[in-house]
């Protein structure tokens, strides 16, 4: 570890603090439909919205009807989705001619995936999908879901500052302004930003470049293994041309690092230079990862009357962020110890650290800080191959995504899978001092806790069943790369990541198969709405709730004792759902290695 290193990782937190209050404030701004400077411009669209979509803006929602509208939002999305990639072929914007993505369980995966803000990529982006398809398609889905994400959070929100209400918001509407005050004007600006630094933008067809001398490459196989020969040997293939693809990757990027998507245009994710080919624009895009989620915060407290309430949540969020990242960069910076005394140890040691897998342009910190950053938040891009960090290294974003990822967090997903637990948290609270449990002047009673611990139960369920029965069975077993405990953490990593809505895998696991195309498919439509619709329960509960005046029996959840709590309840949940996941994983991977075995 440098002195440079955590320089780098120290200022990116600071400037997530900076935007934390603006971007908060102006949150709260659009969702409490205050004047924004934007409003001359956007009121008459919005306007023009509700009116040819038949949406009257000054009526609200029940909880039920706001989780209906989402769910048949959602729905009907998908199904789009999954029209545009089967249909591509007979539509425009397709200068590479690409065919319908196949099989059909790749389709319904993909559909699921960027309908749930996961974004989990089973096809190489620029060899499968066409250019209407990545816009009109992915793109579109990456604004969607991520604002259908933002909106839940507000009326959670909402539900936690409301007194004797019925309703929580009106889902159209604060779709509507989150995407037109919120997203795209901040897409807009940040997309030519990223064309400013060399993402590229355009919608011409790939270019074709004579390498200098010819290439000897593996062939691989329709799933994408590699193809061997009878006695073994693998079967090569001579390459005298590279394809070099390009395409409209800046509109595309920005939105998957502000909505905390991930999925990338090229297969090489944020590690591809066209996608982040510069310090500069990788430090924007891992700021922009953070920025909502941390304004969030700033929404909560400013929404709620407690502005001291949202700067603990901030600082719970922020000492588990460090704690995570100085795991991450430990372990890389030391590197393997089976290689000590040789040349590569010599090599590597010269460049920081474990090198493997790892973009040089951005070295060990900064990809440690990426894979925490983007595992802490929802968003699943990348710039560096986790499959290829050490055992502890690893640990770092399998542990991220199962803490629920309330780091920051996914956009809006984030934020209320913190305030579930924080209703646990003043729940524990409450039942040490003997009394009812208060939060913001609400009672939290048994329907609450039912519920918070129904999504809390929902995420292992979903992600230890599928995992299981994939460590068991031939169809699951035989798309491992590598045997041992680093199999079993490919396996738990791609189910966590789908469960988690996150979209990051691994790697080594070949997951383009009828197995994991459909289990996985069902996983991300599980971990995002059997966890959305008893959040909204709760939501809807709380706003009907009469406001109790806080007394000395009453837990302050303004006070660094408050944060501590929230980091403890964190843990103690992660680690009692998943520690034998992981003992079994990346633990005993680590613990082989230092004596002396790899996998």
């Amino acid at each position: 570890m440098t002195a440079n290193g955590w320089f780098q990782i120290l200022l990116f937190l600071f400037f997530v603090f900076l935007v934390t209050k603006p971007i908060g404030v102006f949150l709260t701004r659009v969702f409490n439909r205050d004047r924004t400077f934007l409003d001359p411009l956007l009121r008459p669209i919005e306007r023009f919205l509700y009116r040819i979509c038949g949406v009257d803006e000054n009526r609200e929602m029940r909880w039920t009807e706001y989780a209906t509208a989402m769910l048949l939002f959602s729905l009907v999305s998908m199904v789009v989705l999954y029209g545009f990639e089967r249909l591509q072929a007979y539509l425009p914007f397709n200068p590479q001619k690409f065919g319908a993505v196949n099989p059909t369980a790749l389709a319904f995966n993909t559909a699921a995936s960027f309908t749930t803000n996961t974004n989990w990529q089973n096809y190489s982006g620029e060899t499968t999908m066409s250019y209407l398809t990545q816009m009109a398609g992915l793109a579109y889905h990456n604004f969607m879901s991520a604002a259908v994400g933002i909106v839940l959070a507000i009326a959670f929100i909402r539900g936690i500052a409301r007194r004797q209400m019925q309703t929580i918001g009106n889902f159209w509407v604060d779709l509507v302004r989150c995407n037109l005050w919120v997203l795209l004007p901040a897409c807009i600006i940040g997309a030519l930003v990223l064309v400013s630094q060399g993402v590229v933008q355009n919608l011409k067809p790939y270019d074709s470049a004579k390498l200098v001398e010819p290439m000897q490459v593996q062939k691989t196989t329709a799933d994408g293994k590699p193809m061997v020969d009878a006695q073994g040997k693998p079967v090569m293939d001579t390459v005298t041309t590279q394809t070099i693809a390009q395409g409209p990757v800046a509109s595309q990027e920005i939105i998957k690092e502000l909505g905390t998507n991930g999925g990338g245009f090229f297969n090489a994710n944020s590690a591809h230079p066209f996608e982040n080919p510069t310090p500069l624009s990788n430090f924007i895009e891992l700021v922009l990862i953070f920025a909502i989620g941390g304004g969030l915060t700033y929404t909560l407290g400013r929404m709620t009357g407690s502005q001291r309430h949202g700067w603990s949540v901030w600082a719970a969020m922020a000492i588990l962020f460090l704690v995570g990242v100085s795991v991450a960069y430990w372990a890389e910076a030391r590197g393997n110890p089976l290689l000590a005394g040789t040349d590569q140890h010599t090599s590597a040691m010269q460049a920081g650290g474990n090198m493997e897998g790892k973009e040089v342009r951005f070295g060990i910190a900064n990809t440690a800080l990426w894979a925490t950053v983007t595992t802490d938040a929802s968003c699943g891009a990348i710039n560096g191959w986790h499959d290829s960090f050490t055992p502890m290294g690893g640990l770092i974003p399998l542990a991220n995504i199962m803490l629920s990822e309330v780091v920051f967090g996914g956009v809006g997903a984030g934020m209320y899978g913190m305030l579930i637990y924080i209703v646990l948290a003043v729940f524990i609270a409450g039942l040490m001092v003997g009394r009812t449990p208060e939060y913001l002047g609400k009672k939290i009673e048994a329907y609450d806790v039912k519920m918070a611990m129904l999504v809390v139960l929902v995420f292992p369920l979903v992600i230890l069943s599928f995992a299981a029965i994939s460590t068991v069975a031939s169809f699951g077993t035989s798309s491992i790369l590598n045997l041992g405990p680093h199999g079993l953490s490919e396996i738990l990593y791609s189910f966590v990541s789908q469960a988690g809505n996150n979209g990051s895998a691994f790697a080594g696991l070949t997951t383009n198969t009828l197995w994991y195309n459909t289990a996985g498919a069902m996983t991300m439509l599980i971990g995002r709405f059997l966890m959305i619709i008893p959040m909204l329960a709760i939501a809807g509960n709380l706003a009907q709730k009469k406001y109790v005046p806080p007394s000395l029996g009453t837990f302050p959840v303004t006070t660094p004792l408050f944060t501590v709590l929230l980091i403890g309840v964190v843990l103690i949940v992660g680690a009692l759902t998943f520690f034998p996941a992981l003992s079994l994983g990346p633990i005993l991977e680590h613990l082989l290695m230092a004596a002396g075995k790899t996998f």
